[in-house]
């Protein structure tokens, strides 16, 4: 993953930054939809946490667009955009700089070893992206009518009005879940990926075609929706409850609900069930499903279009 003067590759990062962010544009609704589902049903002292709004996805997705505006499902769209912009690019050249690392030729690449790259990388990229995630689910997660809402005023000021009112530690609120919930994404998402594209290749069902790469991105979408949704429960509703500084500070709004990523999963299975742990798994799911397949063929695209302009067969991923 070198040039000719033995520095790293940057393509990696540019192509999966693109392909992250033109997905993210693709499916974004849908991870609404998600977000309000995740939220809903709490025991908390918030009334707008505690009802039951949506009965699904569907139901969610109407009521959302009937009551509040098709422009609500787009709430958060540009920290969404932003956080890619960092979040994605981070992941995915992290991922494959590391694999040329440790094993230079592609063809060496080992399971085990594209599980440890696919950890490191989710870890390292959420934590730097943190601050745009919980933004982005301030502003998805607050309701048109809900007083407060991080939405008014646009990005800046949403970022702004988290800082004053929580402090910087409010920008990193449920960092934990999160750096958790994407090493198990990126742990399972990218080697699923590359496994079943090169056992594909290798068994001569398909050639490195767009077909291939369709299916290994549902299979890889499917695989990391199901082992990370719990965590993606925790870290929703961790990143979207609130606490104050002290002079700030009212009786009900600054009560912490979790205190961790234990505590919340705990918390959630005993008070509502096993089941609400993968409250949001069918948005969740439609939504990582079409985003792997944008994601990845965007990035195969862009791969095959370097080596038609470079006229060169780079191996760095």
């Amino acid at each position: 993953m070198r040039n000719d003067v033995g520095i790293p590759s940057w393509k990696p990062f540019l192509f999966g930054g693109i392909a992250s962010i033109t997905a993210e544009l693709g499916t974004f609704p849908i991870d609404t939809t998600k977000t309000r589902l995740q939220v809903q049903g709490q025991h908390s002292c918030e009334a707008h946490l505690k009802e039951i709004r949506y009965q699904g996805m569907i139901h969610a997705f109407c009521k959302i667009s009937k009551e509040e505006g098709v422009r609500a499902l787009y709430s958060g769209i540009k920290a969404a955009v932003l956080r890619q912009s960092s979040y994605g690019t981070i992941k995915i050249g992290c991922y494959h700089t590391l694999k040329r690392l440790l094993v230079p030729n592609p063809a060496n690449d080992s399971l085990p070893t594209n599980v440890l790259c696919g950890v490191c990388s989710g870890v390292i990229s959420s934590t730097v992206a943190n601050p745009t995630d919980v933004v982005k689910i301030r502003m998805q997660a607050q309701q048109a009518s809900f007083s407060g809402n991080a939405n008014n005023g646009g990005i800046i000021v949403s970022f702004l009005t988290i800082y004053h009112q929580e402090g910087t530690r409010g920008l990193w609120r449920g960092v934990s879940p999160t750096a958790q919930r994407a090493a198990i994404i990126a742990g399972v998402q990218l080697p699923a990926y590359d496994w079943v594209k090169t056992a594909i290749i290798n068994h001569q069902i398909m050639g490195d075609t767009v077909a291939t790469h369709f299916v290994s991105s549902i299979v890889a979408g499917l695989a990391a929706c199901v082992a990370s949704n719990p965590v993606d429960v925790a870290k929703t509703r961790m990143m979207n409850q609130k606490q104050l500084k002290v002079h700030l500070q009212k009786a009900c709004q600054s009560r912490r609900i979790y205190k961790n990523t234990v505590d919340c999963l705990f918390k959630t299975a005993t008070t509502e069930g096993f089941l609400a742990l993968y409250k949001g798994f069918i948005p969740s799911w439609l939504r990582m499903g079409p985003w792997n397949i944008i994601f990845f063929l965007t990035y195969e695209q862009l791969k095959k279009l370097n080596t038609v302009l470079t006229h060169s067969d780079e191996r760095w991923c």
